[in-house]
């Protein structure tokens, strides 16, 4: 499920849980698949470089920028 194809506030399924993992590894924090308070306070730093609403979440707009700073070996997830 990447990029999800919904807004993640808290993940509701092992799909979901997945995709925060894939943001935490782009983001370089631990990997929980749970939107802890680092997860969302380094998503609001994505949202804000890319000039995107800062909102905490994890939503398309926010994965498109979170692959832009993936390590290209890592995009098939």
């Amino acid at each position: 499920m990447w990029p999800p194809d919904r807004v993640i506030i808290a993940p509701a399924n092992e799909g979901e849980r997945e995709a925060v993992r894939i943001a935490q590894r782009a983001l370089g924090i631990d990997v929980t698949g749970d939107m802890d308070t680092a997860t969302k306070t380094a998503l609001r730093g994505v949202q804000q470089l890319f000039r995107l609403p800062v909102t905490g979440v994890l939503d398309r707009a926010t994965a498109v920028a979170l692959d832009q700073l993936r390590h290209p070996s890592l995009r098939g997830d």
